[in-house]
């Protein structure tokens, strides 16, 4: 019976301890794989390309519902997601490559072959992208063969029936399961590894990968130390054409209510990027071509510095904000009017006999998303953006250039880390999102939002300040009602309108009652339209309904 527990117990721990050499092997796969990275690219690391080509391939609900439950972490969400899998995957190996050695180096080097496979669907990738997925993988399985070669020869771990009579004198020491000072016969010959042995090639794997992790990081980060020396010595010039004045009373100063400008580290941030592109602005090129393009472009940094740039604040929304949603900002922007551009190219819109009626515009991450030229062309402040509130555009955002297009959502307006535009049609091109289910072309809807009170809010009877902000970008806000509890639609005290492609603050005094109460509110756009009632979702062009809160008064 002793020898049936001992040997369960040996093989528990030969278990466990082949598990744990697969996680260092799949640590020191990660890690040679990014600082492989380091001489290709950052976004060839497996970590990045696996998660980039899981974001191209997940269904559009999955996108959707991702944004909606995480926010802005939902890339970090997917990371952790990522790793989680490959901690379970490498476990399995562990235990696999100790009684099948073939099976568990197959499956690591199986799984480098999913990361090169990645690396090779991304837009823009080389054959180079897939060589970190293939190093790591390579360095991963030759950890793993040691490791487990350590485990398989320890005679501590060795069976009854395997155990030599040496292994059993030095099992029954008392107070410690480790080797007497001279070791066994095995140990003398350098056949076996001992209890330290295998600790040794253990502490050596860890730290070997973390050294290598951490030179990887390093190097990659070095690469992105020169984009944001170029950012640092970007002099932004006057605007040609400065912003209007932002009236006094266009910021009510209610507490909790959206500031009219939206400082840049809160600016809402949707995208599919896992690594933020660092794109120097010394070596960037801009290429226009196309459809209707009598004279092909290609322009530099300091050829758009050097044109007459203009200053506008500018509302944008992303299509995936529920109603209510955070994912709207204001910000006051400098860059070049983007349909003097394509006149200078020669374009013309379609209702003067051009030919194309997309503008796609593409990202150095191979983000492609198409714009109507009618509406680039038809006098509104369409831009290439290179400031951001007073300074050059931050990575997150962009720099070192940027499209926008007031009034259009930004998944047909809002290409970050700008590189190509190309004039083409709708029937031809189906750009990234549209061919996710999205719609091809999407206004902004006319939309407000309660910031306070909070839901679920407990308040004083008396007067209550319920505010927040309603857009309708390119049309304007021309009134805000608010309603309790079902009843009449009470107006509500609209800010001065700046111009029609921000949005407005609102405040409506509230003779608040002791008891639960339901606050709902809608908006009248320029236009004279109704903010509709109707709940649908964000998919295909932006979602409905009016937002409302609950709160109670005692």
């Amino acid at each position: 019976m002793r020898g049936v527990t001992g040997n369960r117990a040996r093989k528990a721990t030969r278990n466990a301890l082949a598990a744990f050499s697969g996680v260092l092997a799949a640590l020191a796969a990660l890690a040679f794989a990014e600082l492989a990275s380091a001489a290709v690219r950052p976004e060839a690391s497996p970590v990045t390309a696996v998660g980039s080509a899981a974001i191209d391939q997940a269904p559009t609900p999955v996108k959707d519902w991702a944004i909606r439950t995480f926010g802005e972490d939902d890339k970090l969400v997917l990371q952790l997601g990522i790793v989680a899998v490959l901690t379970v995957f490498a476990l399995v190996a562990g235990v696999l490559a100790q009684r099948f050695r073939w099976l568990g180096t197959a499956g690591v080097l199986a799984f480098g072959l999913v990361g090169a496979g990645a690396a090779l669907s991304r837009p823009n990738s080389g054959p180079t992208d897939a060589l970190p997925s293939l190093a790591g993988a390579l360095v991963g399985a030759v950890a793993l063969h040691l490791l487990i070669e350590a485990v398989r020869r320890a005679p501590w771990l060795a069976s009854d029936e395997q155990r030599t009579p040496d292994d059993e004198a030095e099992s029954d020491l008392p107070g410690t399961d480790a080797p007497p000072p001279g070791g066994t016969p095995r140990d003398r010959d350098g056949t076996a590894f001992d209890r330290r042995g295998f600790v040794a090639v253990a502490t050596a794997t860890a730290a070997v990968s973390a050294g290598a992790g951490l030179l990887g990081r390093h190097l990659n980060a070095g690469t992105g130390a020169e984009a944001a020396a170029s950012r640092e010595a970007v002099r932004l010039p006057a605007p040609r054409s400065a912003a209007p004045t932002i009236p006094r009373g266009a910021e009510l100063a209610v507490r909790g209510v959206a500031p009219f400008t939206t400082p840049n580290r809160d600016f809402y941030r949707v995208d599919t990027a896992l690594v933020v592109p660092k794109v120097n602005a010394d070596t960037w090129r801009l290429r226009i071509h196309g459809k209707g393009v009598r004279r092909e472009l290609e322009l530099d940094f300091q050829d758009l510095l050097s044109r007459g740039l203009v200053e506008r604040d500018i509302t944008m929304c992303c299509v995936s904000n529920q109603v209510g949603g955070p994912y709207v900002s204001s910000a006051r922007w400098l860059g070049v009017p983007l349909a003097e551009l394509l006149r200078e190219a020669g374009v013309r819109p379609p209702s003067k006999g051009g030919p194309a009626d997309q503008l796609v515009s593409k990202s150095v991450d191979g983000m492609t998303i198409g714009t109507p030229v009618e509406t680039v062309m038809d006098g509104r402040d369409a831009m290439l953006a290179v400031g951001m509130n007073g300074e050059p555009l931050p990575f997150v955002n962009g720099f070192p250039v940027r499209m926008l297009v007031p009034g259009l959502y930004g998944y047909v307006s809002a290409c970050k880390w700008l590189e190509e535009l190309e004039l083409t049609t709708f029937e031809d091109t189906d750009v990234y999102w549209v061919k996710r289910d999205w719609a091809q072309r999407a206004p902004v809807k006319t939309q407000s939002r309660i910031d306070v009170p909070e839901p679920l809010a407990t308040l004083k009877p008396g007067t209550v300040r319920v505010a927040g902000v309603a857009w309708a970008q390119h049309r304007g806000i021309d009134r805000v009602e608010v309603r309790v509890d079902e009843g009449p639609w009470q107006e509500a005290r609209l800010a001065a309108e700046h111009t029609k492609d921000t949005w407005r603050q609102w405040v409506y005094e509230w003779p608040a009652r002791p008891g639960r109460h339901r606050l709902e509110v809608r908006a009248t756009d320029g236009d004279g339209e109704l903010q509709t009632g109707e709940r649908v979702g964000t998919v295909p062009d932006g979602a409905t309904g009016r937002h409302s809160v609950v709160v109670n008064v005692d």
